[in-house]
Formats: C-alpha cells, sequence, structure tokens
C-alpha cells in the first residue's frame, strides 16, 4: 500500500500526457494526478500503472485506461455534492475519481469476486461511496434515484431504458454503445421524455453483461 515519490512523478506525467490529448477539466486532472492508480491493480502490472492504458483485473474485467476515465468524467460535468450512479465498480478506479470530485457515489458491480474486494478496499484507500450494490447495473438503482449523473463502465449493446428513467432533469448520462466498438455516448434529460444525444468516437470496454449475477 506504499505510494512514493517516484509513483507521484510517473502520475504527472500520466496527466501531461492527458492533457496533451485533449482533457481540460481542472478536478478531473487533478484527481487522476493524486489517486495511487498502481494500488489497484494487480502486482505484476505494477511497472505499467501510470502508462496510458487499460489493464486486465480479476473476473475477466479491466482497470480501465486512464484517458477513458477521464474523458467520461468530464462529460458527467460533475459538481460537489452531486448524486451520482456508476454502472460497473471494476477496480473503484473510476470509482476513486468520482469521489474525489466529491460526488455521492451509489456503484453497481455484479461480479461478486470484484465486489466484495472493492468494496473492503476502497474505504481503507479514504475513498467512501455512499453505497456499494451487487446487482444488475441495467435495472440501475430506482430506489435512490433520480441521478445527477449516471456512468456506464462497460460496453453496452443498446442504452438500458432503466438508466434514462433514473436522470433528474438535466441530468447526464455517459454511455460506451456497442457490440465490439462502442462510441462513447452522452445523453442529457431535457424534459420526461426528452433526451440530447450527442456521441463522441469510439473505445473499447468489456461487455455489459445483463442478469448474469
Amino acid at each position: 500500500m506504499q505510494d512514493t515519490f517516484k509513483h507521484k512523478g510517473l502520475r504527472q506525467q500520466l496527466v501531461n500526457i492527458l492533457v496533451n490529448k485533449g482533457i481540460t477539466d481542472k478536478t478531473v486532472l487533478n484527481a487522476i494526478g493524486k489517486i495511487p492508480r498502481h494500488l489497484f491493480m494487480d502486482s505484476s502490472f505494477l511497472d505499467h500503472a501510470y502508462q496510458d492504458k487499460a489493464f486486465p483485473i480479476a473476473a475477466d474485467q479491466t482497470i480501465s485506461q486512464p484517458y477513458t476515465v477521464a474523458f467520461q468524467t468530464e462529460l458527467m460535468e460533475i459538481t460537489r455534492g452531486d448524486k451520482v450512479l456508476e454502472i460497473g465498480t471494476g477496480s473503484g478506479y473510476q470509482t476513486a475519481v468520482l469521489c474525489d470530485l466529491g460526488a455521492k457515489v451509489y456503484s453497481i458491480e455484479r461480479q461478486q469476486e470484484l465486489f466484495k474486494k472493492t468494496s473492503k478496499f476502497l474505504p481503507k484507500l479514504g475513498f467512501r461511496a455512499k453505497k456499494f450494490i451487487f446487482g444488475d447495473g441495467y435495472k440501475g438503482l430506482v430506489e435512490e434515484a433520480p441521478f445527477k449523473s449516471i456512468i456506464v463502465t462497460a460496453g453496452a449493446p443498446f442504452v438500458p431504458k432503466p438508466l434514462l428513467a433514473q436522470l433528474e432533469i438535466g441530468g447526464r448520462l455517459v454511455i460506451p454503445v456497442g457490440e465490439n466498438v462502442q462510441t462513447m455516448t452522452l445523453f442529457v434529460r431535457k424534459g420526461l421524455k426528452e433526451f440530447d444525444k450527442t456521441e463522441f468516437g469510439e473505445f473499447r470496454f468489456v461487455p455489459l453483461l445483463e442478469d448474469k449475477n
């Protein structure tokens, strides 16, 4: 659980890479520069922790590429105190970024192994989500809705309707949509049944699986 000067230096290099790739939100860059990503990874990948790449974690999942984390977070336009739903806790790295920005995070994970590990690990690092849930992300979390923003961290073959329904008016859903390659898509809720949709190019994610607990 060590975080050394070397790690901090590598994080600053990573921040510079993200700036060069077009990330401009200072709060997001600060979070990436602060959070020890190497602690979220398998020890065999520690030397690679601050490269801008995705790496395998438990349960055939991945820790997302830092650029992807920063890009999705920037699209959410988080302000401190926002109520946020995260679909796919995974390693918890994205969760930590959201907590660092001051969001009240509700995070759902369908892989029991990851759910158990991450829900214990994150508080040890000082990142406290409002709630960790073991369950099916396609259904969202209706009992806590509405949310200011919802982030999906796995590739969805279609947009789950419950997630759109659980956004507040003005709320934002950031979701990678597609089968093998995904298009990063932003939905902004304009009214009860009205949504603005914007697409932001291609990304690759592990699939979001339905009813697979």
